[in-house]
């Protein structure tokens, strides 16, 4: 063999990321050679939408710019090698990156080959190396169908936000939805009236044979509608005999649940571990690509029959013959597009892994699941028991559980996340026959009011997204993410309000009344509308119905669906959708009026003036005049955090024009409070320090409190500043999150790490001012080491549809 020919048997493996390329390269030999193209080479330009339009929808992509040191060294290593791997993740998007690799890097078929597994172990790699297969064009055009359909659709529809709403927003295809779900769940909370109700709870205690008291505790069938009724009940209660008349035991089995997809990985991770979706997916995301689970993003339910056969292997092993029940579960989803298999451990018999505290915890949730998915159906015995009040017609009702067999039990249990009324859950009860006379220890008849329609939490709406049909497993994520980066929607905590409620008791023999105040309404990482992506929802719904209509959305993934198998031409299935919209958008700019929000609050007592609130340039607003009055200027005041143009009072408007508001002095100067486009702030000296959220109220805080905030503010600053110059008050070194840099006229300029930065002198630093600003292409260029090289358009190695097809086919 010639040295020209040793240097062309080079094979060369493609990956989307550094940490799967490390993984891959344990199990392949010195003859291969693994590297990684950081996800997406190339996308549609900014410039005119990046989409042709006017020639059937074709894509104009280029190479990012934080890409071309990559595709310049991969150019490189594919004109050394003779045969090169597209390994990227085997949905839409992984094959569209495959695509991109071939179109920019000059591949041929002859030379080309792509490969895809769901597990990155060494047996799922080398049968991949045995079984290539061509690029699959459908699946590529599906997620270029979706691609450039999201595109048109932002582009088309945030210039019409602009001029009609507020500059600067922006409107998405599945994203607008996502918002539309919350401010009808919003919408349907504030419409929401509570109806009130008397609870009523008694314990009561039996003996047994041996003269030990159990206590029981059982609930009325009824609730009292009013505070005389509860009160007149327990009064009769106080005489009264309570006597078991039924106890029934019925055996039920449980199942376990079906291993994870995408969405109920999420969902479980939510409620278990507290993540967020995106943590969940980027957790997820280091374990596929370490090896150590399955591919992350899958809507199947399926186990290969290794995994079974592993698992059972191990439920043998750990707990015995009696445990296992393998099992076969059906995706419910309808157009599942990675039908291959569910996220699982790759290798069942590992219980742990080493790694983040959030991988191993996520890894042990995976690893559960998976198990308890092949484990025995549980066994329970449930116990009900009715209890007679002598003299009346109502009976109380108690019930409790006993688990006969564990099975699944015993490996793991589904969480729920349904918002229930402090209810006990199911424990074990005493011993009862009927005919057993109970004693009464105490009863009480609490206040309770109908709950209001659950906020959404970020897994609540992947299952809301999921069942509507709406998005696939790899764009859950991003859509939450997108609505909270646009400022449509807030993910917070809510800390709720004091509430009096009415509370009758029997205790002792007497039975007495009071009032007692709980907190209600607290909210843990729900989802909140805001009042612009409220506006925004209104603005779509009235102009765009279809753009924003659950069913219409559906049918669109299901053409994406379609596509993906080959069914429907992706340009045709992008006509039928543009150029009704681009009429609608065309319809809208000419004909609607401009919408924000506005609401007439009343009219100011004492100027006689009309209160208005709206969203203004900054956000929320309220105005106090009318901006057509001559003799005037309207004044105007932003809302509070708290506050929402659907629901402020014009009481709680008027109060904002009091601000800003002097709290008096300190240190000789006045201290300020007022609200201002960041939230309400404190101001003393020319410098402001926020008030904090859900503790402060700009309407009510004192001057003691001012001065606190003021203080930590400057501690804060006083920590932030290393360094700082009389002869150069512009100057200062600062304390920042990559380490020490300076601050100068508004920019900010690196230190070396071999420089001290408290020992740099006035000279030096203005130096490295000067070094920096000439520099800084070069220091960005160190920084992205590995990132990319190969500039330019749709060029670069690009191929003709016929070549892209041929690729395809081979």
């Amino acid at each position: 063999m010639t040295q020209k020919a040793k240097e062309k048997a080079l094979n060369l493996v493609i990956v989307e990321s550094p940490a799967k390329a490390k993984t891959i390269e344990k199990f392949l030999g010195k003859d291969f050679l693994v590297k990684s193209s950081y996800g997406h080479i190339r996308d549609l330009a900014k410039k005119d939408f990046g989409v042709d339009v006017s020639n059937n929808y074709q894509p104009q992509y280029v190479i990012s710019s934080d890409k071309k040191d990559v595709v310049k060294e991969l150019i490189s290593l594919v004109q050394q090698s003779e045969t090169v791997w597209l390994a990227s993740d085997e949905d839409r998007e992984g094959e569209a990156i495959a695509w991109h690799l071939y179109e920019v890097l000059g591949l041929t078929p002859a030379q080309t080959k792509r490969i895809v597994f769901h597990e990155i172990t060494k047996e799922a790699i080398l049968k991949a190396i045995k079984n290539p297969r061509p690029i699959d064009i459908n699946l590529v055009d599906a997620q270029q169908a979706r691609r450039v359909l999201d595109r048109l659709v932002g582009f088309e529809l945030s210039p019409v936000l602009w001029k009609k709403v507020k500059p600067s927003l922006s409107a998405g295809r599945v994203q607008s939805v996502a918002v539309r779900l919350l401010v009808e769940r919003e919408r349907e909370i504030n419409a929401f009236n509570a109806d009130s109700a008397f609870r009523v709870v008694a314990r009561f205690f039996v003996t047994d044979e041996d003269g030990k008291k159990h206590e029981l505790r059982a609930e009325l069938n009824h609730r009292f509608k009013t505070e005389e009724e509860a009160f007149q009940f327990l009064t009769h209660c106080k005489n009264g005999q309570f006597t078991v008349e039924q106890v029934t035991r019925k055996p039920f089995t449980k199942s376990p649940a079906a291993p994870f997809t995408t969405s109920t990985l999420q969902q479980e991770a939510s409620r278990k571990l507290g993540f967020s979706v995106g943590q969940t997916m980027s957790v997820a995301q280091r374990l596929y690509e370490a090896g150590k689970i399955t591919y992350m993003r899958t809507d199947s339910v399926n186990l290969a029959d290794t995994a079974v056969s592993a698992a059972v292997q191990k439920i043998k092993s750990d707990m015995g013959e009696k445990y296992v029940q393998t099992r076969q579960f059906k995706t419910k989803s309808k157009g599942a597009q990675e039908a291959h298999e569910a996220i699982r451990p790759t290798y069942i018999d590992k219980d742990s892994v080493s790694g983040t505290a959030a991988e191993q915890k996520l890894y042990d949730l995976i690893y559960k699941r998976t198990l308890a998915s092949q484990m025995s159906d549980a066994r329970i015995e449930r116990t009900n028991v009715n209890i007679t009040v002598s003299g009346s017609t109502y009976k109380f009702h108690a019930s409790g559980e006993v688990i006969l067999f564990d099975g699944f039990l015993k490996m793991y249990i589904e969480s729920s996340d349904v918002e229930k009324e402090d209810e006990e859950a199911p424990g074990f009860l005493p011993p009862l026959k009927e005919q057993d006379v109970l004693g009464l220890m105490a009863m009480e008849a609490r206040e309770r009011w109908t709950q209001k329609p659950p906020r959404y939490s970020e897994a609540a709406l992947v299952r809301k997204l999921e069942e509507q049909g709406i998005g696939r497993p790899s764009t859950y994520a991003p859509t939450i993410s997108t609505i909270q980066q646009r400022g449509y929607v807030v993910k917070e905590d809510r800390p709720g309000n004091p509430r009096k409620y009415r509370l009758v008791q029997l205790e002792g023999g007497e039975v007495k009344k009071s009032v007692k105040t709980e907190n209600a309404g607290a909210e843990r990482s729900k989802l909140f509308p805001t009042d612009i992506g409220m506006v925004v929802n209104d603005f779509l719904v009235k102009y765009f119905p279809n753009i924003v209509d659950y069913e219409f959305t559906a049918k669109v993934e299901k053409e994406f669906d379609q596509i993906a198998v080959g069914d429907v031409q992706w340009t045709k299935a992008i006509d039928q959708f543009y150029q009704p919209f681009h009429n609608q958008v065309e319809e809208t700019l000419e004909k609607s009026e401009r919408n924000t929000g506005e609401r007439v609050l009343g009219t100011d007592p004492k100027t006689g003036k009309p209160v208005i609130v709206r969203i203004g340039r900054y956000g929320p607003m309220a105005q106090l005049g009318d901006t057509e009055a001559e003799d005037e200027k309207p004044a105007f005041a932003s809302l509070t955090r708290e506050q929402s143009i659907e629901t402020i009072t014009l009481e709680e408007a008027l109060k904002l024009f009091e601000l800003p508001r002097d709290l008096g002095l300190y240190e000789e100067k006045k201290v300020v409070v007022g609200i201002g486009r960041f939230g309400p702030y404190v101001r003393h000296d020319g410098k402001f320090a926020s008030l904090k959220k859900g503790v402060d109220d700009p309407m009510e805080i004192s001057l003691q409190r001012a001065i606190e905030l003021i203080e930590e503010k400057r501690e804060r600053d006083n920590k932030k500043i290393i360094k700082s110059f009389e002869e150069e008050p512009d100057l200062q070194i600062l304390n920042g999150r990559w380490g020490p840099y300076i601050g100068y006229k508004g920019k900010n300029f690196k230190i070396p790490k071999e420089k001290d930065a408290e020992k740099l002198t006035l000279e030096e630093c203005l130096k490295l001012v000067e070094d920096g600003g000439k520099k800084a292409p070069a220091t960005k260029k160190a920084t992205t080491k590995k990132k990319t090289t190969a500039s330019g358009k749709n060029t670069t190695a690009s191929k003709s549809t016929k070549a892209k097809k041929s690729a395809a086919k081979k």
